[in-house]
Formats: structure tokens, sequence, C-alpha cells
């Protein structure tokens, strides 16, 4: 199956994948990329040359410009911004001043969150709704606030973890609530 495509939607892209679905308003600019199993929401803005994985879920009223690369499983809560330069002027924008911006696979970033250009998410990290990305995130952490800072780790189920079960220097090796293991390097 071809992807979906609403009628007010902009596609230039001829890089998206199968069972996509792109809705109302959205606008998806020419050499994006967008796996399999993607729902892009309404009045959302891709970019060119944007990398999108597999099974990304992008909610209503996302900017994600140039420079931005998410991986599979991802969540992109409603009215985040990811930006791409670090120093913007409207009179000096450049292809050289574009500074990449990763989010790993698993990530969630909830709703009115803005990811400053430059960091990289981590696997299964959480940002709180409302943050300022500033720095990177690692693999399960939780950050929040502005700016957004770790205020510990969550599970691949998306709830906090508290329960320790073994730590060394190297790492700390949580239980959740749900049964699942994590392990998190320190």
């Amino acid at each position: 199956m071809a992807f979906f495509k609403h009628p007010t939607a902009v596609v230039e892209s001829d890089n998206i994948g199968d069972e996509t679905k792109i809705w109302h308003f959205a606008h998806v600019r020419e050499k994006a990329k967008i796996g399999k199993n993607c729902i892009i929401g309404k009045s959302v803005y891709i970019d060119e040359e944007v990398e999108i994985g597999n099974g990304v879920k992008i909610q209503n009223f996302v900017s994600v410009y140039k420079g931005v690369k998410i991986e599979d499983d991802v969540l992109i809560g409603p009215a985040v911004t990811f930006t791409n330069d670090l120093y913007p002027r409207a009179f000096s924008w450049g292809e050289d001043k574009i500074v990449p911006t990763e989010v790993r696979k698993g990530a969630s970033i909830c709703a009115n969150s803005t990811i400053v250009c430059g960091v990289t998410i981590g696997e299964y990290a959480m940002v709180g709704a409302g943050s300022v990305v500033t720095k990177d995130v690692p693999s399960f952490g939780l950050v929040y606030g502005n700016p957004a800072e770790l205020k510990g780790f969550v599970c691949y189920c998306g709830r906090k973890l508290s329960e320790i079960i073994r730590e060394d220097n190297e790492r700390i090796v949580y239980k959740c609530e749900c049964g699942k293991v994590v392990e998190v390097k320190r």
C-alpha cells in the first residue's frame, strides 16, 4: 500500500514509506525522507532533507527543520519545534549555519517543547512538556524544564524508574513496575 495524503497536504518529496498517513495542511518538502507506518499530524512542517524513520508519530503543529534526523518509533508531541541555527539572523542565513540534531529510537518529546539544534536525544528518553532542550539527553533520560535538566530515568514503557536492583561505577540497573529491566550508563 502506498502512503495516504490528505487532499489539503502538500507533499513535494518522492520518498514516503508505505502506510504513512499525512494529514490536513501538512507540508513535506522535497528530499525529505519519511519511513513506513508514520503519522504526520495536522499542520506539520517537515523541511527539505529531514530524515524520519519508521513508526514515527508527529502530532499537530510540529516544525521539523533541515538538519534533523528522527529514528524509528519516536513520538513528537503537539507544537514541538526543532531549530537548526544557533545564531539566527534574518540577514545572514546560509546552509553552512545548519547544526544537526538527532532523536534516537523510541524517544518521546512532549507537547510544546523546543529542541535547540546540535543535541542528541538518546534512545527511549523522555522530554517533558514545555521543555527547552539545550544539551544532549542520555538514553532513557527524563528531562524537563527551561532549560531542561535530567530528573531521572524512564523505562521503555515511559514510566519513571525508581527501583534499583544493581549498580556499580559504570551503570545502574533498574526494574520497572511493568516488569522490564533497564540498564543506564553513568
